[in-house]
């Protein structure tokens, strides 16, 4: 359309004021994508990782609820991971820049 290339279909935009530019791009697991409607990416504007997680919230309810407990901390089940660097439990105040990577990775259990 008019030139420009189109977005693949799986992603959505979040708008943050607060900011300009656009800031990570969440990868969400498979089994976490009931809430995004099978959205694997999405991009949003902000500064950290918790209002990146507010932002996927606020368009999507329930998500947040799979990566964090009723308490904000994250789930023992789930790492996230900055540009494939894994962050503390208790970091969520951690600034993401332009073009991070903030992904969230669902521990599988076996027996």
């Amino acid at each position: 359309m008019g030139g420009q290339a189109e977005r693949p279909l799986e992603w959505v935009v979040i708008r943050d004021s607060a900011r300009e530019e656009f800031v990570p791009l969440i990868i969400v697991p498979e089994a976490y994508r009931g809430p995004t409607q099978g959205l694997a990416q999405i991009e949003v504007k902000a500064h950290s990782v918790e209002a990146a997680l507010d932002a996927v919230e606020s368009d999507h309810p329930g998500f947040k609820a799979l990566v964090l407990d009723g308490e904000g901390r994250q789930h023992r089940f789930v790492k996230l991971f900055i540009n494939e660097e894994a962050i503390p439990s208790d970091a969520l105040d951690t600034p993401l820049g332009d073009s991070d990577r903030l992904e969230v990775l669902a521990a599988i259990a076996g027996g």
